[in-house]
């Protein structure tokens, strides 16, 4: 299947997919067509960067392109899915990264017969080390869902879920980056109040945590079991997740997942 991409949308998201899949020559840049609502600044570093074709005038981009991606703002998909079903043919592509925005909404209003795929990427693409989630649309042939998959897997890995479980996922894998930065970023500033000079301290923290991405990945333990192997009785860690414990780590991590997952919620209720 020859591939024209046409991305709606050029933040940071936009950005790391374009990455990746021009890093990866799955396209060539050329075939890579990318626009937003106003910002010809933005634009113009997207082409000097990747060498992809930046144009203001979509009507020529759906026509060129046989896989259009969503990666505009929540708040603008709305207008931008209404423009787009006057345009859009059934041999089109329609790929969603928007956080929240249903694969109901999308047929909706595209039509029947236009298949629609659904992804909750992250900004850690940008580096070729995302984690995407894939849902598939009730039009979409297997050779459009792996194609998606191709896509996607030049800047990480992929997982083809259930629509129902991505608002969770969301929460977990779209918006998890930030929420491990977070803890990193109070490390950090716990490191320094104790002595140590900031440069170090996250120099040993960012490996700390590469080190324990890559036992998850490769032990075959589970996390409950990594971190008992790590937990000496009377010991320094055994110490630390004491205080987690009774700081109720347990019931805050919660709450920051339950409430990512209950503003994906929102956002989709929002556009019904």
């Amino acid at each position: 299947m020859d591939k024209t991409i046409a991305f709606f949308g050029a933040g940071n998201l936009a950005e790391a997919i374009i990455a990746g899949i021009t890093r990866s020559n799955v396209v060539s840049n050329e075939q890579v067509l990318v626009t937003n609502r106003s910002d010809n600044t933005r634009l113009d570093l997207l082409s000097e960067k990747y060498g992809v074709q930046c144009n203001r005038n979509k009507e020529e981009m759906i026509q060129e392109a046989n896989i259009i991606i969503l990666a505009m703002k929540p708040k603008d998909a709305g207008n931008y899915l209404n423009w787009l079903k006057d345009h859009i043919k059934p041999h089109h592509v329609v790929i969603s990264v928007i956080a929240g925005l249903s694969i109901e909404q999308m047929e909706k209003t595209l039509g029947e017969g236009i298949p629609v795929i659904r992804t909750m990427p992250n900004t850690s693409a940008l580096i070729g080390q995302s984690a995407t989630a894939i849902s598939r649309g009730s039009y979409v042939q297997l050779s459009q869902l792996y194609l998606a998959e191709e896509l996607f897997q030049t800047v990480g890995t992929t997982k083809i879920v259930d629509e129902k479980d991505m608002h969770t996922i969301t929460a977990i894998a779209g918006s998890g980056p930030a929420f491990f930065y977070y803890m990193v970023e109070s490390m950090e500033k716990a490191a320094v109040e104790a002595g140590l000079d900031r440069e170090t301290a996250l120099e040993l923290l960012t490996q700390t945590v590469i080190g324990a991405g890559k036992m998850l990945e490769s032990s075959g333990e589970d996390p409950e079991q990594l971190r008992v192997n790590i937990t000496s009785p009377s010991g320094t860690t055994e110490a630390g997740l004491s205080e987690l414990m009774a700081n109720g780590f347990d019931k805050a991590v919660k709450a920051c997942v339950d409430g990512a997952r209950e503003r994906s919620i929102e956002i989709t209720n929002a556009q019904k």
